[in-house]
């Protein structure tokens, strides 16, 4: 394990609307207030998304397995914010419920708030060397600390 030491620095509540997508809206709030690294809280509603629920077998790369989320559910979840080639990269993974069933995944591509979505940001000061690595391995951006 590789670790560096962090300190809070600001804390952003937000609310994202009806139609809003999280990661777009996380990726501008963190450029817009110069944030470099930051971790996240989510809670509300998702209509929309796709989700990565676990790779196909466990050789390398891992083939990603997803599923779409295409009505209503409720959400909650926590998250990473790190740089990647220059631009934010969110790291999100949640549970996504509607009646009695429930998956769990990681957030990719695309998402739309149902009603309203909150996230409480918190900023990261002090690892601004932190970022995502394409690793040659899983092909996949890994966090290098």
């Amino acid at each position: 394990m590789k670790y560096k030491t962090a300190s809070v620095g600001r804390v952003f509540v937000c609310r994202l609307n009806d139609g809003d997508d999280l990661l777009k809206c996380l990726e501008e709030l963190v450029k817009q207030e110069g944030v470099k690294a930051a971790i996240f809280h989510v809670v509300g509603g998702m209509k929309g998304g796709k989700i990565v629920v676990g790779p196909e077998t466990e050789e390398m790369p891992p083939i990603p397995v997803y599923r779409e989320i295409t009505e209503s559910h409720e959400v909650t979840g926590m998250g990473t914010i790190f740089y990647k080639e220059g631009q934010p990269s969110v790291h999100f993974h949640g549970a996504f419920g509607k009646k009695d069933t429930v998956k769990m995944g990681c957030l990719r591509e695309f998402s739309k708030t149902f009603i309203v979505l909150e996230a409480i940001v918190t900023e990261l000061k002090g690892i601004d060397k932190v970022t995502r690595r394409l690793d040659p391995v899983t092909g996949i951006y890994l966090l290098d600390v």
